[in-house]
């Protein structure tokens, strides 16, 4: 089966190193523009552009997926199936029509449809996900699904540990939908939920939150985008790793006390131990050499 592959992340990429080992390895890749990174702000390519270089296949790197110019090398490629994959852009008519697309999605649909499934679904306590190969039509993850498969959230996954597993699941069931002959159903028009992208107050770890849920939103954000505590005039500290405090901790809610090498935030329900903090501009470190390097 001829294939095209449009993906950017590094989900992504796990996707089309599968697919490429396959019977299906993608005659062209689709990614996004090389973006500024770092304190430099050095133009770098996404994750998957340097995957597929890797891989001897051919790239590009279209301004829009939806251009003229796009839909053409697209076309030349003849592909039997479109694949999209985590790409980060909505695809318009008249490409959406032009070809058969299939949509890989990291959860069970219709729950968590959108830019942040996986991160949303640790963030509410979820306690299973999932993979979705799906039609792609113009409404946002609403097309017929071919295969779906469970996954559980562990009490201890955060996003790297979670959309690892995912990825590898991913890159089984696209296999699978791409061997079978397999007829889509539509999805239930009840549990509907979007999971939208996480914007800087998603990732804010508001103490007048209860401390279970805010442990929740540090999982699902670490290592990729990172929560933080405001302190002060918009000072920073980001949390890569926290717990729920031993029961007794009686902290007002906001306020971060050291207690002996711990340090603590005290929410409106009980208390969150910082186990490993971020100051601006410096390493992650465990929350006793934060605390040292502070005088605290």
């Amino acid at each position: 089966m001829r294939i095209v592959y449009l993906g950017t992340s590094p989900f992504a990429v796990d996707v089309l190193d599968r697919l490429a080992m396959s019977p299906h390895r993608p005659q062209l890749v689709v990614t996004r523009p090389d973006r500024p990174q770092g304190r430099g702000r050095k133009l770098t390519p996404p994750p998957v552009a340097k995957c597929s270089a890797l891989l001897g296949i051919e790239t590009i790197q279209p301004d829009s997926v939806n251009s003229e110019e796009a839909r053409a090398a697209i076309a030349a490629a003849k592909p039997d199936a479109v694949i999209v994959c985590a790409y980060g852009a909505l695809i318009k008519e008249p490409l959406l029509s032009a070809h058969p697309m299939l949509n890989v999605h990291p959860s069970l649909l219709p729950r968590w449809r959108g830019a942040a499934p996986i991160e949303r679904a640790i963030d509410a306590g979820d306690e299973e996900t999932g993979v979705t190969i799906m039609r792609l039509v113009a409404e946002l993850d609403a097309g017929p699904m071919f295969l779906q498969r469970n996954e559980p959230i562990h009490p201890a996954d955060d996003f790297g540990s979670l959309s690892g597993r995912l990825a590898v699941l991913s890159g089984e069931l696209l296999l699978e939908a791409l061997d079978g002959d397999l007829p889509p159903r539509d999805q239930p028009e009840h549990g509907v939920t979007y999971a939208e992208k996480i914007d800087r107050d998603d990732r804010r770890l508001d103490p007048a939150r209860p401390a279970v849920e805010l442990e929740r939103r540090v999982r699902a954000l670490t290592p990729h985008v990172g929560a933080f505590v405001l302190m002060g005039d918009d000072d920073r500290l980001g949390v890569r790793r926290s717990a729920l405090a031993p029961d007794g901790a009686e902290i007002d809610p906001g306020e971060l006390r050291p207690v002996d090498d711990r340090l603590l935030l005290g929410t409106a329900s009980g208390a969150l131990e910082l186990l490993e903090v971020q100051p601006a501009g410096k390493r992650p470190m465990d929350a006793a050499s934060y605390l040292r390097g502070h005088g605290a």
